[in-house]
């Protein structure tokens, strides 16, 4: 099976849901390129053709592989080294000979310097394929971008030639014993030594493939602030000179993810190097845990992929009370309201990363020391907005809609789906992963409130004035399309009950005929009390699903206005979550 080429969605996807004009040219300036391309179809032919490849590699051996994967494990802790078995061994050859983990990668280290939205869509085929096998490859390619963006010269020059070769590989480490979702209250240290470099002493865990080689780690110097402002970014190698400079203490038996390496690192005197500024290493290590949050989502779409495709193919083959299970009224209901789910999601998913690829290319242009143009500043700022909206909410809404479906693939295939034998009960076990590294749900909900809050509080008399001004039959006469007037009319419903929510959570002087009360009102700092503001993060969960709907439905929308066909997937997926939305705005309500 060919993952791209046997899906007509992937193929209208690629077609006419991805920005080329704008994502190429940031490649590609100009025409012909040193690289043979003579057009802006040239490249999109050739990114077609990689994922052609990448989804024949995906379809067969990564799937075909990825049961023994799940039983043989991802290999052994040796010496306090990680030893990929044989099944990984097998994967990594494949990776190298079909120069995936170069893909994006700068051609003058050996990479192709293809688009990064060309590795992504492949990432996204590998994950329908096998969970842990993406995950491992992945950690190829995101710490050829970390290196990339945040080494200097010699550091670029000496890894990314080992990396897009597959000598080494990485890992980002972050958690510690005490330190989860609470970052900033890591104990792993740094000292600064004579040379210039520093020495660490702690430990990370839960670290996914922390023996590939190199790691970018967070510590806090000697006597540096204390929380997230006292954090720096090191990067740390794990052998120098031959020695070993780190070691792995454990390797984690899971409930999922069997093929993927998750490790305890252990750091005795490591030697490390700053990179870039002090105390600025969260800020650094965001870009890489946001970068992994939309990876996140691809991931959860290849699952819920395999998961549908799972159950449909099974109930093409099985009858029950003399029919086939898709000619039963309520499991067709069922089956056709989980595709409309999946074909959302991934229409909001090819969106985000279209805009992802501009905002990675852009801030890669800038970093490097290139000023950028004004149209190019403009494209910057609005591909960083929309991915900055997003990204919690492709995170959160993703993974939750992966492990929700995949239950139901196992429901799907009754006792069967209960049996490893399938691959239902993999995929299951997998989804878990996904719900909990990167930020658990509820960390991306309560950034996700918090983004939207900001965006009130910047001005509550503006946005409050704004919705009284936004008539929905005004609205109506002025969109483009039947889709777009019903997004506008369910957008308004949103903001209109969200104020409410507001006023009730947070209640910032609710008597505006009282002069006194209505300053209140408008002035941001009195709907910010954090007595109230606790109130409203009870809802942080209920805000983050409205918007992921909304932001759905606004991709559904645009690309309805673009291919009247589109509507019945607009419509359909509307009719999903608008008893959802109903629900929301109850509970909102009521507590």
């Amino acid at each position: 099976m060919n993952y791209y080429t046997d899906s007509e969605e992937w193929k209208w996807l690629f077609n006419n849901a991805i920005d080329w004009d704008s994502i190429i040219p940031l490649y590609y300036p100009e025409f012909p390129t040193p690289d043979g391309f003579n057009s802006k179809e040239d490249v999109i032919n050739f990114i077609e053709e990689m994922i052609t490849a990448t989804g024949e590699w995906s379809g067969t051996s990564i799937t075909d592989r990825a049961r023994r994967l799940d039983e043989e494990g991802a290999g052994d802790l040796v010496d306090g080294k990680t030893i990929p078995g044989p099944a990984l061994t097998e994967l990594y050859n494949e990776a190298k000979e079909l120069q995936i983990l170069g893909l994006a990668g700068p051609t003058e280290y050996g990479g192709m310097g293809a688009p990064a939205i060309a590795g992504l869509l492949a990432f996204t085929q590998m994950n329908r394929a096998c969970i842990s096998s993406a995950t491992q490859v992945g950690f190829y390619t995101s710490i050829i971008d970390m290196v990339e963006r945040f080494c200097d010269e010699d550091d670029r020059a000496r890894l990314l030639p080992k990396l897009i070769a597959g000598e080494i590989s990485g890992s980002m480490c972050l958690t510690e014993p005490g330190a989860g979702s609470d970052v900033g209250s890591l104990k792993t240290s740094a000292v600064l030594q004579d040379d210039g470099s520093y020495l660490l002493n702690g430990s990370k865990i839960f670290i996914t493939n922390g023996g590939g080689g190199i790691g970018f780690v967070l510590a806090r110097i000697k006597d540096g602030p204390e929380g997230l402002n006292g954090i720096s970014l090191f990067l740390c190698e794990q052998e120098l000179d031959g020695k070993a400079n780190y070691f792995i203490g454990k390797n984690e038996h899971k409930m999922g993810l069997h093929g993927s390496f998750t490790c305890e690192v252990v750091y005795e005197n490591s030697k490390a190097k700053l990179i870039g500024k002090e105390h600025q290493g969260f800020r650094y290590m965001l870009h890489l845990m946001n970068e992994a949050r939309v990876a996140v989502g691809l991931q959860a779409l290849g699952g819920i992929e395999a998961s549908l495709h799972a159950a449909r193919k099974y109930a093409e083959e099985r009858s029950q009370f003399g029919k086939n299970l898709l000619e039963l009224p309520l499991f067709a209901r069922n089956m056709k309201d989980w595709d409309i789910e999946r074909d959302a999601f991934r229409a909001l998913m090819v969106d985000t990363i279209s805009y992802f690829d501009q905002y990675q290319k852009l801030d890669m242009i800038k970093r490097h020391g290139t000023e950028l143009t004004a149209d190019q500043q403009k494209q910057l700022h609005t591909a960083k907005k929309w991915v900055r909206r997003r990204t919690p909410l492709v995170k959160a809404y993703g993974a939750e809609t992966f492990t929700t479906l995949s239950q139901r693939g196992i429901q799907a295939l009754g006792g069967y789906g209960f049996i490893e034998e399938y691959d239902s009960a993999r995929l299951h076990r997998d989804s878990f992963a996904p719900l909990l590294y990167e930020g658990t749900t509820q960390i991306q909900a309560l950034m996700a409130m918090k983004d939207l809050m900001k965006f009130v509080m910047r001005s509550p008399a503006k946005y409050f004035t704004a919705l009284v001004n936004a008539n929905p039959v005004a609205n109506f006469f002025g969109a483009n399309s039947e889709c777009e007037s019903l997004f506008n009319q369910t957008q308004y419903e949103f903001k209109k009950n969200f104020v409410k929510l507001l006023i009730k959570t947070l209640k910032p002087g609710t008597n505006t005929e009282n002069p006194v009360e209505l300053r209140k009102f408008f002035n941001a700092k009195e709907w910010l009390k954090e007595e109230n503001v606790m109130k409203l993060m009870v809802h942080a969960e209920t805000i983050m699903y409205a918007l992921s709907y909304i932001e759905t439905l606004r991709v559904l929308m645009k690309h309805a206005n673009k291919d009247k066909a589109r509507a019945t997937l607009y419509n359909d997926y509307s009719m999903l979550v608008a008893p959802r939305f109903a629900g929301i705005y109850t509970d909102w309500s009521i507590r």
